[in-house]
């Protein structure tokens, strides 16, 4: 998901992702967490992926950095889920470099889909993933937690929220847009329309595979939207920046934390408050979506494995502060993730070598 933020961390009422597996249903309409500005889904069939996958910073998927350790010998290879959002691919590059220079466990970096990565981690093909959305849960993942064969971890530290988001100016020329009842309007919705649309105003969705519930809102809150998808992150960038550029308006699904928050100054729109029970139809949702407390997954498997790669993974936590710092870098500014991550590290001994 993750998702930066100069907008805003969002810290509504935090949820663990125990009281959420005890509502998979509220994930089975929403199919994957969200992702992060403009990096690509990295959309496979094969739930192990490729160690040579390309990566969201451009890099190869494996590239995380070396940092000259011992990752030889005899120490089992410890592979790591880099999902499709910039967020992901730095918490990725900061475990692998300090596991193989500390533990000396050689790391493979693979790039899947968050909707199929847990048949990985189930069967042991894949180690962890560090960053995952329990708001995206659905029926089919929670299969995964109920028989044991994928475990949660603890929390990350960084906290998201996905939501409505419009440009600042946008607020400027249409103040009634703060709050979902402005967009009621049908001819504030036609400033928003395009010849996809109609008289109905665009709402600009990004990758299919993320969490958007935006269809159920929209239809259920009675809006002249219509959700056009994008296709990817970096779509939705390229769109956004050209609308920010033009002065034109655009609503669109995004999150926190991410860097495209705070360069284009985007503002998060005020839906009906979450709760659980807008949640428990899928086909009803007519709220905002849930706050995310970030956590860390693993497969069962992970701590007979390599028992200490499982307790540093466990310690392992990157604060939304932490995100928010090295987001703008490897997002706006295109440094590779793993340089991003080097960088933490060296101004960061203190708290990771407490991790170890």
């Amino acid at each position: 998901m993750s998702r930066g933020y100069a907008f805003g961390e969002d810290e509504v009422g935090r949820r663990r992702l125990a009281p959420v597996l005890s509502l998979a249903v509220v994930g089975s309409l929403i199919l994957g967490a969200c992702g992060d500005d403009d990096t690509d889904s990295a959309d496979t069939d094969d739930t192990t992926g490729s160690a040579d996958t390309a990566a969201p910073d451009g890099t190869t998927a494996d590239d995380g950095g070396d940092t000259g350790g011992d990752t030889g010998g005899d120490k089992p290879t410890i592979v790591l889920v880099q999902n499709a959002w910039t967020a992901s691919a730095i918490n990725v590059a900061i475990a692998k470099q300090l596991i193989e220079e500390n533990l000396g466990n050689p790391v493979e970096v693979t790039s899947i889909d968050e909707n199929t990565m847990f048949a990985g981690l189930s069967n042991g093909d894949a180690d962890a993933v560090l960053e995952f959305w329990p708001s995206g849960l659905s029926e089919d993942e929670q299969k995964y937690f109920d028989d044991g064969t994928v475990v949660e971890i603890g929390e990350l530290g960084a906290i998201g929220r996905i939501g409505w988001y419009v440009p600042d100016y946008v607020l400027e020329e249409y103040p009634e847009l703060a709050t979902w009842e402005g967009f009621k309007d049908p001819e504030v919705a036609k400033a928003f329309a395009t010849a996809e649309t109609g008289d109905n105003g665009r709402f600009l969705g990004t990758d299919p595979s993320y969490s958007q519930a935006d269809e159920a809102i929209i239809t259920n809150l009675e809006l002249p939207y219509q959700v056009v998808y994008s296709g990817s992150e970096a779509a939705t960038i390229a769109e956004l920046d050209s609308k920010v550029a033009a002065g034109e308006p655009i609503v669109m699904y995004w999150w926190a934390p991410t860097a495209a928050a705070g360069k284009y100054n985007l503002q998060k729109v005020e839906l009906p408050p979450y709760t659980d029970e807008c949640y428990a139809d899928p086909a009803a949702i007519d709220c905002d979506y849930p706050e995310d407390v970030l956590v860390k997954l693993a497969s069962s498997g992970l701590e007979a494995k390599d028992p200490a790669v499982f307790a540093f993974l466990q310690n392992f936590q990157i604060s939304t502060e932490d995100q928010l710092a090295m987001l703008p870098p490897a997002e706006i500014d295109g440094v590779p993730a793993a340089d991003v991550a080097a960088e933490w590290i060296a101004a960061n001994e203190a708290t990771w070598q407490a991790w170890l």
